[in-house]
């Protein structure tokens, strides 16, 4: 067994030298960073204020947005403090804080599109009961599940990681993952409760949503193939966003685990885009939800209409 050292940081080594582009890169992570905190407040504030958006697939969608500023600030500030920076370490108590909530990010974000697939089923599947089955405190109760249960269950996973003892501190990416960090420990035999924990995890946060959202998804287009074309329109145009965001994200955690997983064919690919692989799912599912609703939704368009500024979204 190597020797192990309790060490106080964690070395990022994702990052490289670009030169006078870093300040390039910093000017696009700023805008991106602003864009989507604004993107994500305003339709957060639009959904609190108007009465209108207070049912159940916009108090999802109003959880949905508080994720994205929560996954994004998670890494931005960050990554544009590193990028500028000659110094790419980071003490342990900030990387298993970014650990905790860039994953509990992930976790939330799937089972919220899960929870939004049921509710759409639901209201068209079942349109004369649903405001009996989805309650306000349904819906409130909904919520705190997702979010209470993501957070226990990567508490459990980060008490797990910290127990072990690790023989190096150079984690492979941009910011702090858990993955990396479980496979700097000395011994395999100590991540075994971790890789079974880890498989458990899995199980819960991807196999139940995926279910749930695979079956909602079947139950909608057997009734929409039985409808008529009006509903087939109506039900097209509710599941759209949805589904838009649904697999933009889970094109986002496909990169992400390509990244992270199959580390030699991706030795050759440029450090830029093996950077953009394993931030995608943090970069752009917190702009692409806000845009993508803001533009398809038309009661949320309306509204926006009437509660902001004519400066920031002019009357036609």
């Amino acid at each position: 067994m190597e020797n192990s050292t309790q060490f106080t940081s964690f070395m990022l080594a994702g990052y490289s030298d670009s030169g006078h582009l870093k300040y390039f890169y910093l000017i696009i992570l700023t805008v991106l960073y602003i864009s989507i905190v604004f993107a994500n407040i305003v339709l957060i504030m639009v959904i609190c204020m108007e009465r209108s958006l207070h049912e159940p697939m916009y108090l999802f969608l109003c959880s949905l947005f508080v994720n994205e500023l929560y996954g994004s600030t998670a890494l931005f500030p960050a990554l544009m403090i590193h990028l500028v920076s000659d110094a790419h370490s980071v003490s342990t108590v900030y990387c298993y804080l970014q650990m905790f909530s860039i994953y509990t990010y992930g976790s939330i974000e799937f089972s919220n599109l899960a929870v939004m697939s049921y509710d759409r089923y639901l209201a068209i599947c079942y349109p004369l009961q649903y405001n009996v089955v989805m309650t306000p405190n349904r819906v409130c109760i909904l919520v705190c599940v997702i979010w209470l249960y993501s957070f226990v269950k990567f508490i459990i996973t980060l008490s797990l990681t910290i127990r072990l003892k690790l023989c190096g501190n150079v984690i492979d990416k941009v910011y702090c993952d858990n993955y990396l960090l479980v496979k700097l420990a000395c011994s395999t035999s100590d991540t075994t409760v971790n890789n079974i924990y880890g498989l458990y995890g899995v199980v819960l946060s991807v196999a139940i949503p995926l279910i749930t959202i695979l079956f909602s998804y079947i139950k909608i287009l057997t009734i929409c193939l039985k409808s008529s074309i009006e509903t087939r329109q109506k039900a097209f145009s509710t599941c759209t966003p949805h589904l838009a965001s649904l697999l933009n994200f889970s094109f986002g955690c496909f990169l992400n685990l390509l990244q992270s997983r199959f580390d030699r064919p991706m030795r050759n690919v440029p450090t830029v885009l093996h950077t953009i692989l394993s931030v995608y799912f943090l970069m752009c599912q917190p702009l692409f939800n806000p845009v993508v609703y803001g533009v398809r939704m038309t009661k949320i368009r309306q509204a926006c209409k009437y509660i902001l500024p004519v400066g920031l979204y002019p009357k036609t």
